[in-house]
């Protein structure tokens, strides 16, 4: 940021020399001669002596000056006889070559060079040898630009040591430069930088450098003038031009306030605006600046059509099914840029660009109409993916997709999926099209196979699904999110272990039919990582269950979850969550054992194994619930790219339909955090509070995303 306000003096400095020396007019005779009525030139006076009587009293001319010129040959003199051949040997013949020129150069290391002796005091071989020295800048802590030249310094780069004294004395004049242009950059134009080295007493061979400056008077900005039309609303330009006048003359925040017109004005209708030359007089006197900056805002404009070019993903009218803004809206370059992001958020474009066209054509309120050319570079439609997770109780877990994203253009998307872990098997198929129709709205269908084997059962199941949502994005955060869709699910399950006599799992085969769907209203200000706000969730699955020889079960499967966050200071959050569930309408032993609530694991309550939490079988393995609640509380505190957060979770499952408060059991952990573009790495450890036989003394979790 220093560096761009020492460069951008230069036009400042020259408005004060030319203020300061101003050369006054001479307009030619010419100009005199032609100047009309009324003119501020001179009008010339009557002759003081007729033509006539002027042109007899000039000298006659000599007739002589309009004779011819004598030839040359009659002019000159006789050339002189031929000389000897012995006094004139260099006109004897051609002259011979000499055999030095055709020699190579020597090597420039051969040269020999001898530092000139800029530093009075020391020897001469002193000079060339390597000078350690010590830097005194003066006067500039008095206007606070001290830091500011210290990060820009030769003297400050060089840690005390000089190759020879003719480098120490280039780098102090050097610094004299730049100290002159921070003053400069920072309005002290009137101020003078001097330099020197001098060798210190008693000391030898060590000097000192001096930078020593007086910043003088602060000029001041004067009169501010943005020439140029009107603007609609007025005032526009002004409004975007953040200085005043008695603000400090600074060349970086003129240049940021005429940045800001460049990208306030776009914003409010006009995509075309152009900024002039500027000029800046100077007044010693009273140490101001009259500032002057030509504006062109150009035709108001609203929106038109869109046109797109360039290796295509899609056509121009999914374009405008991205676009957040209707055909006649005033121009807003926001939207723009939000489109922009849009159009590389699908994933199917290595770069693109979007751009304002003029028509000439006149749209809504005396607006031109503007319409946008969108370039488009295709990227690679297919894409492979791998992810991995450990959690206690769960075990490892491997996914892999493929995904072909533009199969069925416009972003009809066909994937592949499989998971590999130590609980669980899956593969499945799946077709996807994002921004269906309306921006961020997706369309999903889905088939799988699966086979899950956890201490609450054992499953082998067949899968139909689809769901229509509409979602949220790091591009755009939106309060109100939903997903509907429908479920049609064939399952054989172990409704209890080792229950026969035989030993064998007794198993049911399940015919589930669901309708579910949620809705979310997110007033968090981050999906991946937030600190303030907070976030309700419900979901509702009206169900239908047939289990083999058994009746058909009606039920309704409801969960709401609520999560705050708080910024206690800059670095800390504090962040609670809570949820509760319920399902009426049915008896738990008429439930699908996948079907039925559990807890205890990363996502629910940490310190405790993937569903290990709830009633329990004689066995000992847990069976599931009607019921849950759970809650957490975290500290997040963040340093730099890394933070380190302490919690405490609780919860249990109920059988009955609504959920109590007995019995409830806690887990108390710490965690690391690893922050990264895509989300926060999160590592954490948990240990169960007044543990009981069978649970873990310590659970691990590692996963992507912050826990709530």
């Amino acid at each position: 940021m220093a560096g761009l306000g020492v460069a951008a003096t230069s036009w400042i400095g020259l408005a004060m020399a030319q203020a300061a020396n101003p050369a006054p007019p001479t307009p030619s005779q010419s100009a005199v001669d032609a100047a009309p009525q009324g003119s501020l030139l001179p009008t010339p006076a009557e002759p003081i002596i007729p033509n006539s009587q002027f042109e007899e009293a000039l000298p006659p001319v000599d007739p002589e000056l309009n004779a011819p010129l004598a030839d040359i040959d009659d002019v000159l003199p006789p050339p002189a006889p031929d000389a000897p051949a012995e006094s004139a040997p260099a006109l004897a013949g051609p002259v011979p070559a000499d055999p030095a020129l055709s020699e190579p150069l020597p090597a420039l290391s051969s040269f020999e060079v001898t530092p000139e002796a800029d530093l009075p005091g020391m020897e001469e071989t002193e000079q060339a040898a390597t000078v350690r020295y010590d830097v005194v800048v003066t006067g500039l802590d008095e206007v606070g630009l001290e830091g500011t030249f210290s990060g820009l310094s030769a003297l400050d780069d060089g840690d005390g040591e000089a190759a020879n004294g003719a480098v120490l004395t280039a780098r102090a004049r050097e610094d004299e430069q730049l100290a002159l242009r921070i003053l400069r950059s920072e309005g002290y134009y009137d101020g003078v930088v001097t330099s020197s080295v001098e060798v210190l007493p008693d000391t030898p061979g060590r000097v000192r450098a001096t930078v020593a400056a007086v910043p003088g008077g602060r000029y001041s900005l004067g009169t501010i003038t943005l020439d140029g039309p009107e603007t609609v609303p007025p005032g526009l330009v002004r409004d975007a031009f953040r200085l005043n006048s008695g603000d400090p003359l600074v060349a970086a925040d003129i240049e940021g306030a005429e940045a800001a017109i460049s990208l306030k004005l776009p914003q409010q209708g006009y995509p075309f605006v152009e900024l002039g030359a500027r000029d800046v007089v100077l007044d010693a006197t009273t140490l101001t600046g009259d500032y002057t900056l030509p504006v062109d805002p150009g035709p108001r404009s609203s929106f038109g059509t869109y046109s797109t070019t360039g290796d295509l993903a899609f056509d121009a009218e999914h374009v405008g099914v991205l676009a957040r803004f209707e055909e006649g809206q005033i121009y807003n370059s926001l939207l723009v840029d939000d489109l922009r992001q849009a159009l590389i958020a699908t994933g199917l474009l290595a770069t693109a660009s979007v751009e304002p066209v003029r028509t000439g054509r006149m749209g809504p309120e005396g607006t031109e109409v503007v319409d946008l050319l969108v370039r488009q570079d295709a990227g690679p439609a297919r894409r492979l993916t791998a992810g991995a997770g450990y959690g206690t109780g769960e075990g490892f877990r491997l996914e892999g997709t493929w995904t072909h994203r533009n199969l069925f253009p416009p972003e009809g998307a066909l994937g592949v999926q499989a998971v590999g872990g130590t609980q669980q098997q899956l593969l499945g198929v799946n077709f996807t099209r994002s921004n269906a129709g309306l921006r961020d709205r997706t369309v999903f269908l889905g088939a799988s196979v699966s086979q899950n084997d956890y201490e609450a059962f054992q499953a082998y199941t067949a899968q139909i699904s689809g769901r229509i949502s509409r979602i949220s994005t790091p591009i755009w955060q939106k309060r109100w999110t939903y997903a509907y869709g429908f479920e049609v699910i064939a399952t054989n399950e172990t409704v209890f272990r080792n229950i026969n006599a035989d030993g064998d799992d007794q198993r049911e085969t399940y015919f589930v039919a669901a309708l579910p769907g949620e809705v979310t209203y997110d007033r968090s200000n981050s999906l991946l990582d937030p600190t303030r706000g907070f976030k309700i969730t419900a979901r509702l699955s009206p169900e239908i269950s047939q289990r083999d020889g058994g009746p058909n079960s009606q039920y309704l499967r409801g969960l709401l979850e609520g999560s705050v966050y708080y910024p206690a200071t800059d670095a800390l959050t504090v962040a609670g969550r809570v949820r509760v569930g319920s399902i009426p309408g049915v008896a738990r032993e008429d439930l699908a054992p996948s079907r039925r609530y559990y807890a205890g694991g990363g996502g629910s309550v940490r310190g405790f194994g993937f569903q290990q939490l709830g009633p329990r079988d004689a066995n000992n393995d847990p069976i599931g619930g009607r019921s849950l609640n759970e809650f957490a509380l975290e500290g997040r505190y963040r340093f730099g790219d890394y933070g380190v957060v302490a919690f405490i979770d609780g919860g249990q499952v109920y059988d009955s339909v609504t959920p109590g408060f007995n019995d409830l059991r806690f887990g108390v952990g710490i965690g690391g955090r690893l922050y990264t573009n895509f989300g926060p790495l999160r590592v954490d450890i948990a240990t169960p509070l007044g543990r009981r036989e069978g649970e873990p003394t310590v659970a691990l979790y590692i996963s992507i995303g912050q826990a709530f």
